[in-house]
């Protein structure tokens, strides 16, 4: 307990980290406050009680409630993730936009840009789906201005909900949207928890304990599945004095198991969204539009199936444009590192390659997994608000968004000790050097 204290207190013992802070709760603030901010022409009294249900009550939790709310910020930052999914996929299909890729800090400023102007349309077509969720009873005048209207205040919110997340990422401290997706499935935990708890006290409290037992069993897988790596033996020839090899010494390239982290979730959350939204905006009486509504329930085989089968390909996609074998070949090769028993150059980046495929299978299988266990708990009697804290997005987000930043402040507390040692130790006349020099 000391240690953590301890913790705490050089955390905000730092003035730039404290600041960032500082500023990451303002963000957070602002969003959640936005989040029940009612859309004008929408009477709240008179929406749904319950909040959505289905695909739609998942991104319901997602937006931290804002959803069923018909807030202001209702479809939050997923249509910024969908305009992602479309500039990635891009990447690889057209070649202007792989060029942009290959052109480093530069080339993703251009992208990250692409994104931004794509996103308008993507949130002013969802728009159009979200208003035919709401309530009709709740809208007090319906027509072609509210539906105008709406669809610019909603487009409006998204934009603004882009912008907090890239300021968090900027001012703040960790990935900006990311943050943003976490503190909304983190706004509904109380009340999961609590919700549970009561109806489990009726049946006997062991049950319950039980659950928390299990849900702490898979916050530890995944925080394994996180955190796994598979480390690939490099040795590099050690020079004195530009004489021939006198040693070497041996490192390693740690190849993680789920290299592409939280995205695939992210992204195959955000697909299996558009068919529901779909057939909400349908005709509701079409025998199509209910087949599809009824297919693509979070507790159908169809919907598990494929929602699976997206994150597989979503985390072999996103590893093999996040992770390159080529470069990491050409960079051992010009540091004068190899692989033992492997040639350098091309056989370097065919090894790498095939490890990588290798590793990918098992943690994709296991992300897909953990994805589909709440629909797996809801079948086993847990309710189904605490049930999508089994796994699946709000999990993987949640645990993978946490352990993203604490790495952020890990590494702000390891170069604050490094400075206090360059100017607490033996090295004499350093601020004169610099006086001297400036």
């Amino acid at each position: 307990m000391n240690k953590f204290i301890t913790t705490i207190k050089n955390i905000f013992a730092i003035e730039d980290l404290r600041m960032r802070i500082f500023n990451t709760l303002f963000f957070i603030a602002i969003y959640r406050l936005g989040s029940y901010v009612v859309l004008p022409g929408v009477d709240p009294t008179r929406l749904t009680q319950g909040g959505a249900t289905g695909v739609l009550g998942i991104l319901d939790t997602l937006l931290g409630g804002a959803f069923s709310h018909a807030s202001i910020f209702a479809l939050g930052i997923m249509p910024y993730i969908s305009a992602s999914i479309v500039l990635q996929l891009l990447t690889i299909a057209v070649p202007y936009f792989q060029k942009l890729q290959k052109e480093g800090e530069s080339g993703r400023k251009k992208i990250n840009q692409y994104t931004r102007v794509l996103t308008i349309p993507i949130v002013a077509l969802q728009s159009v789906g979200f208003i035919a969720t709401i309530n009709a009873d709740a809208i007090v005048n319906p027509g072609v201005f509210f539906t105008v209207s709406t669809a610019i205040i909603v487009t409006a919110g998204t934009l603004f909900c882009m912008w907090l997340g890239e300021k968090i990422t900027d001012k703040g401290i960790g990935n900006g949207i990311s943050m943003i997706i976490m503190i909304g499935i983190v706004s509904r935990l109380p009340g999961a928890l609590i919700g549970e708890a009561t109806a489990r006290t009726m049946r006997g409290s062991l049950i319950f304990l039980i659950e928390l037992v299990v849900l702490f069993l898979v916050v530890m897988a995944v925080i394994i599945l996180t955190q796994a790596v598979r480390q690939i033996p490099v040795q590099y020839a050690k020079q004195i004095g530009g004489a021939a090899s006198l040693s070497s010494q041996r490192q390693y390239i740690p190849m993680k198991v789920n290299a592409a982290g939280v995205m695939p979730i992210i992204f195959a959350q955000s697909l299996m969204f558009v068919p529901a939204i779909a057939a909400s905006a349908w005709n509701k009486n079409s025998d199509t539009a209910t087949l599809i509504g009824t297919w693509f329930q979070p507790d159908h085989l169809v919907y598990n199936v494929v929602f699976g089968l997206l994150i597989i390909i979503f985390t072999y996609f996103y590893t093999a444009i996040s992770v390159n074998p080529n470069q990491i070949a050409d960079d051992l090769k010009r540091s004068g590192g190899f692989i033992p028993g492997v040639k350098p150059g091309r056989d370097t980046s065919e090894y790498i390659d095939e490890v990588l495929t290798r590793i990918t299978l098992p943690g994709a299988v296991a992300l897909a997994v953990i994805a589909i266990l709440p629909s797996l708990a809801t079948v086993a009697g847990v309710t189904r608000p605490f049930a999508q804290f089994y796994g699946g997005t709000s999990l993987i987000i949640m645990v993978g968004v946490v352990l993203d930043t604490m790495n952020q402040v890990k590494s702000y507390l390891l170069m604050r000790h490094y400075d206090g040692m360059m100017k607490t130790g033996k090295v004499r006349g350093r601020s004169q050097n610099i006086a001297l020099a400036s």
